[in-house]
């Protein structure tokens, strides 16, 4: 090496890439200016002879080996000189071209990391992780990564025989963000960042950021561009972000992509493509308004379901590409069907290519495991007192609303991130500042998760998962509340279910469990939910759940899903539960379509159909979900027959809604059941219809209210009751001509019976009249007796009947 070049040489430094312990890489590779000529120092492990070909005159310029390792540097004259190009050559003769990734400066901003330390850095997943770019003409790759504690960060891929020591990034300031701009057409090829911490331990970690990753049981990331997609969808947000989805209705078919069906060709899974047309059209035809995925976003294993995530901003391989979900998102909206994803950001698996100890330290998690695992799940709990972790999770929501269109983010486990103790036993968790069990750091998080939901995400929807009494879940933030716009009504579900699974004999016994739901019912903006944890892991499905013989099953879920149709709040309901499948569901099998060809599970369905259908054109069933206004009871304690029956009611008079419930195995008929108004009554859904495979014990006229008090109505009706069944029945007020009418009948009716008793008065009077004279000609004669026998005093006898018959 020449004795100039030799001096400009950083020995320390040179010694910390080639050991591949240097965390800003730039400062000695690439082109540094150095007086009239620039210094290009590269390091190419394995290389035998680096050129440095200048791009202005073609210029080749040999390199000189700094190091054995591959560690190679030239002097070029000229100041600043940039474009040039290394031809590599290696001991077995190949030879590659590469445009130096170290020539090129920064990226990333000060002010992007100074957001992203502060944890509002909504769009971080636009800096970090892969994304496919240009910078001075030249195409490639930029890559960034946060790890503060390593002591080295390189990306190690396709591209570079997976060779960490290749492209080491260079540590951002003091941000804790690594970042290189690699230059090529990569896009496809499969990556992961390796890792050096302390005490020397390297590994590989795949991208938290990643945008794709590999098919399962692989785990490194992939490289895509998500920019390119055409969306079609624009009317549909328009007005999803005009919509109070308080008073829309809201039905939603909770799914399960790798079940809904299977490909014809053998293979695991269909396509996002393949899936769109077919959910559509079910969806569609059962008269849905939203599909809730479970979790979509990359995860290892197939039995989690989804809820143990790895790759947050990765749609599953499984089903294909981003472009093919973007596609599958795009073609829901345009047949207007919402889509809900399932978000998983209370806790997250201990794989090591994962966050796990991400950078040699509990990055994303809790050092402490009584705060940072759960015992039972054996998952890691998310810190989210560190901004940039809260960060990444929120960006995300964010990231599933605005690049997918999402018009709705589900939250898992919400539970289990506001308590401390959440499955813990005493000595298992740490309390809060306060000695307290909140966890006041979560609370913080969800509240700025969603105020950043209802500002970015153009009306999508806040759900939560949340299964205890914790306050204000719906409430706004304004009022410190945790600013959900739904919550899942877990109490509505246990409680029902645990009601209908009684025999029908022993219903009367525990009767609360049917009503208590509307005590509270209004506490929050709820979501009645039958979802996929209610038919798993022993539970039985729906169907299995019902007592009694295999009609009766049926009869008692038609009634039970008919229940939940008319109880205040949203609707979900899991795939598979429509049709009454009978056995519980797992990851592995498809949907037993087949069933559907046999009357009863037809019947099942179609009474869905119709349940979903007069759902949306009715008012009264979700106009004033959050308002008692909405609800009122007609008789909740007739325990002993197992009755229910209320009206639900809307902005008119004429919109409301009879809802009469028989959870008894009793046919009963002439059935009195009080009204609140005078009218008609018309029946216009009832579960025993023999369209939905009952023996139609059904009221077929319309109801005229009765002037006959009943469950303290002025007013009542007499209906025939099916066992086991429900009947729905509209109302329509009488009109001007109508009321003229009855009252005429009225009147009519009215003058016949004052007539009627006119005429009984008279006939009473005459009774009477002949009755007197009668007596009087009785005393008479006895008066002539008396007299005959030449007696004074008359007998005390006649003198009262005497009496009598005057006062008569």
């Amino acid at each position: 090496m020449k004795d100039k070049l030799y001096k400009l040489m950083n020995w320390p430094e040179i010694e910390a890439i080639i050991y591949s312990e240097e965390d800003n890489p730039h400062k000695l590779l690439g082109p540094h200016t150095v007086g009239s000529s620039t210094l290009l120092q590269t390091f190419q492990p394995g290389a035998a002879q680096v050129t440095a070909v200048i791009g202005e005159t073609g210029k080749e310029v040999k390199m000189e080996m700094a190091d054995e390792a591959g560690y190679f540097a030239a002097l070029v004259p000229g100041k600043g000189v940039t474009d040039y190009v290394y031809r590599v050559e290696y001991p077995e003769g190949e030879t590659e071209e590469i445009i130096d990734p170290y020539r090129f400066g920064p990226v990333i901003t000060k002010k992007d990391t100074d957001l992203f330390a502060a944890g509002t850095h909504y769009e971080a997943y636009k800096i970090l992780g892969a994304h496919i770019c240009c910078i001075d003409g030249v195409k490639g790759v930029h890559f960034a990564v946060w790890a503060p504690n390593a002591v080295r960060v390189s990306v190690a891929g396709d591209f570079n025989r997976w060779d960490g020591r290749v492209h080491q990034m260079r540590r951002l300031w003091d941000s804790g963000i690594f970042e290189i701009f690699i230059p090529g057409d990569l896009e496809g090829q499969n990556y992961k960042y390796e890792l050096k911490v302390k005490g020397g331990l390297t590994y590989l970690k795949a991208d938290p950021y990643a945008f794709s990753q590999q098919l399962r049981p692989e785990t490194a990331s992939v490289i895509r561009d998500i920019s390119g997609f055409f969306w079609e969808d624009g009317d549909w947000i328009d007005k999803r972000a005009k919509k109070d989805y308080t008073k829309e209705p809201v039905s939603v078919y909770e799914l399960y992509l790798g079940s809904f069906c299977k490909p014809e060709d053998g293979s695991v899974y269909c396509n996002y493509r393949e899936l769109a047309p077919k959910i559509i059209e079910y969806v569609k035809e059962m008269g849905y308004t939203h599909i809730e995925l479970m979790p979509i976003m990359e995860h290892p294993f197939d039995g989690s379901w989804g809820y143990q995530v790895i790759g947050y901003y990765a749609p599953t391989s499984r089903y294909g590409s981003p472009e093919d979900f973007m596609f599958f998102m795009n073609e829901m909206h345009k047949a207007g069907i919402g889509v809900i994803l399932d978000w998983v950001p209370a806790h997250f698996p201990r794989d090591t290519y994962g966050l796990s100890a991400f950078d040699g330290t509990c990055l994303y998690e809790h050092q402490d495991p009584r705060q940072g695992a759960h015992p039972h799940w054996g998952t890691l709990i998310y810190n989210y007192g560190r901004p940039q972790v809260r960060n990444y999770l929120i960006a995300n929501a964010l990231f599933w609303i605005e690049q997918y269109h999402a018009d709705g983010i589900r939250m898992d486990a919400v539970a289990s991130m506001l308590y401390l103790d959440y499955g813990k036993n005493d000595g298992e968790w740490v309390a809060n500042i306060y000695g307290g069990n909140q966890n006041l750091e979560a609370m913080e998080f969800l509240k700025h998760v969603n105020s950043m939901i209802h500002k970015r995400g153009k009306g999508a929807l806040s759900i939560a998962e949340e299964s205890t009494a914790w306050p204000k879940v719906t409430g706004s933030l304004e009022e410190d509340g945790l600013g959900f716009d739904m919550k899942w009504n877990m109490g509505w579900m246990n409680d029902f279910l645990s009601y209908i699974k009684q025999d029908p004999y022993f219903r009367s016994g525990c009767h609360n469990e049917l009503t208590f739901s509307m005590v509270y019912a209004y506490s929050e903006h709820f979501m009645l939910v039958l979802s996929h944890d209610e038919v798993v892991h022993g539970k039985a499905s729906m169907i299995g759940k019902m007592p009694g013989d295999r009609q009766e099953q049926f009869e008692n879920l038609k009634a039970s899903y008919g229940f939940m149709m008319c109880h205040p709040g949203k609707k979900l309901l899991f795939m598979g539960q429509d049709i009454g499948e009978y056995d519980e569901w797992n990851e592995d099998r498809g949907v037993e379509w087949e069933l559907l060809e046999n009357a009863d599970h037809k019947g099942l369905s179609e009474f869905v159909k119709a349940l979903n259908q007069l759902y949306q054109k009715q008012p009264a069933l979700y106009k004033k979900d959050t308002s008692w206004d909405g609800f009122e009871w007609i008789n909740c304690i007739n325990a002993n027959d197992c009755i229910l029956s209320f009206v639900r009611k809307a902005d008119k008079l004429e919109e409301m809604l009879l809802v009469v419930l028989n959870f008894a195995n009793v046919e009963r008929k002439n059935f009195q059941v009080g009204v609140p108004f005078n009218g008609k009554y018309k029946e216009i859904l009832n579960s025993d219809a023999k369209a939905f495979g009952g023996e139609g014990r059904v009221n077929s006229r319309v109801k005229t209210a009765l002037e006959e008090p009943f469950d303290g109505r002025e007013y009542s009706i007499k209906i025939t009751q099916a066992p086991l069944g429900i009947s729905i029945f509209s109302y329509q007020p009488y009109t001007k001509e109508e009321l003229k009418e009855i009252a005429k009948k009225k009147a009519e009716k009215e003058k016949k019976a004052r007539e009627a008793a006119r005429k009984k008065q008279g006939a009473k009077k005459a009774a009477a009249k002949t009755l007197k004279e009668e007596l009087a000609e009785k005393v008479f004669e006895v008066d002539e007796v008396i007299a005959e026998k030449g007696e004074v005093e008359k007998p005390v006898k006649v003198v009262k009947s005497r009496r009598k018959a005057d006062r008569q």
